[in-house]
């Protein structure tokens, strides 16, 4: 009697280390795809920041271009050469970035 209620406890111990476990893999998974997420959404963070600096980039020329160009003619054709020269200049940051 003595061995059978040893062998229920043993079995009772192997049943909650084999539930143990499963919880173990299911934390490591779950922290596994926590650092991935972290990993991407920091990605999309340093993404974002870059375009704040170029939106800000944008918006300090037009301030100087308004303040250059007197003339509204002027201005406005002053306005669209420096966008097309950002845009150019956006487009070989993302070449070499890549």
């Amino acid at each position: 009697m003595a061995k059978e209620k040893q062998l229920q406890q043993l079995r009772h111990i192997e049943d909650r280390l084999r539930k143990l476990v499963t919880r173990y893999t299911d934390v490591q998974q779950k922290l596994a795809s926590a650092q991935e997420e972290i990993k991407f959404l920091e990605g999309l963070v340093e993404e974002k920041e870059q375009q704040i600096k170029n939106f800000q980039n944008q918006e300090n020329i037009v301030k100087i271009v308004d303040t250059i160009a007197g003339n509204p003619a002027n201005s406005t054709e002053l306005k669209l050469k420096l966008n097309e020269y950002i845009r150019e200049i956006d487009k070989c940051i993302a070449y070499l970035q890549d």
